[in-house]
């Protein structure tokens, strides 16, 4: 598995908690930046990553701001994305289940670096079950155009 990631000035703490995680675990991984605390426009951040996940050059993404919504609502915005803002375990997994999310966003100002590991670990490791899901996933697919 291949992973993209990236945040803004309100996620580099988190980001790199999680980097370190992806290290941990010997997950590859690409770090989109940002290279330092000064703020930025999360949307200049969530974009290539996005882009990079819906050309199929990495299998998923995480994307980490202060609370998560912004490169959520960026992320989203490409097509072929699924981005899912989680700031719990249980979220987490259906994301991957139910809705076969590509990207996943946290909030560094919402949740914890423990919880945000456990939930990065979830999500990591669920899998789409298909199914009925698979004709719902489409029908998104269609609103895109």
């Amino acid at each position: 598995m291949k992973i993209a990631i990236s945040s803004d000035h309100g996620g580099n703490n988190l980001r790199k908690e999680i980097m370190a995680l992806l290290d941990e675990l010997h997950i590859s991984y690409e770090d989109f930046g940002p290279t330092s605390n000064d703020s930025v426009d999360y949307p200049d951040y969530a974009k290539p990553v996005a882009e990079k996940v819906a050309a199929g050059e990495f299998d998923r993404g995480i994307l980490i701001c202060g609370t998560g919504i912004g490169v959520s609502i960026a992320a989203n915005k490409v097509k072929g994305i699924r981005c899912a803002l989680v700031h719990d375990v249980f979220s987490a997994k259906a994301t991957r289940n139910h809705n076969d999310s590509n990207v996943l966003a946290m909030g560094e100002r919402v949740i914890g670096p423990g919880l945000a590991r456990e939930i990065v670990m979830t999500w990591l490791n669920a899998e789409f079950e298909g199914g009925r899901h698979t004709r719902r996933i489409e029908k998104i697919s269609e609103l895109e155009g």
